[in-house]
């Protein structure tokens, strides 16, 4: 499965963004979907998982209450609503896909990956 993540940019502290990232070449409601993020001298660090449906979802304590993963399968694409943004959380963003993730919150579960999507949030 191909994937495309669009939707970074710049933005002030307390600002929103929303990140999108399309997927071609298999049945996307087969696929699990997760966001990552990564700093500058940083691991990349999970954000975000949904699962085939959309039923459930996962969140870092660091983004709860604050972003929200969504998904259509119609349309081939997740979402991540960042809202409240601070400058901590500034990082390349990545959406990855799997069939079966055995975690969720692990990136080495993802078999698919898309390109970044920078995201800078100015205090």
């Amino acid at each position: 499965v191909q994937l495309q993540a669009s939707g970074g940019g710049l933005v002030q502290a307390g600002g929103s963004l929303r990140l999108s990232c399309a997927a071609s070449g298999r049945t996307f409601s087969n696929y699990y979907m997760g966001w990552f993020r990564q700093a500058p001298g940083n691991e990349r660090e999970f954000v975000a998982a949904i699962s085939w449906s959309g039923s459930n979802t996962y969140y870092a304590d660091s983004v709860k209450g604050r972003f929200t993963i969504s998904r259509d399968n119609a349309k081939n694409t997740v979402y991540l609503q960042m809202n409240s943004l601070k400058p901590e959380d500034t990082a390349d963003y990545y959406c990855a896909a799997d069939q079966r993730p055995r975690n969720t919150r692990t990136a080495h579960e993802y078999l698919y990956w898309g390109q970044g999507t920078q995201v800078t949030v100015s205090s």
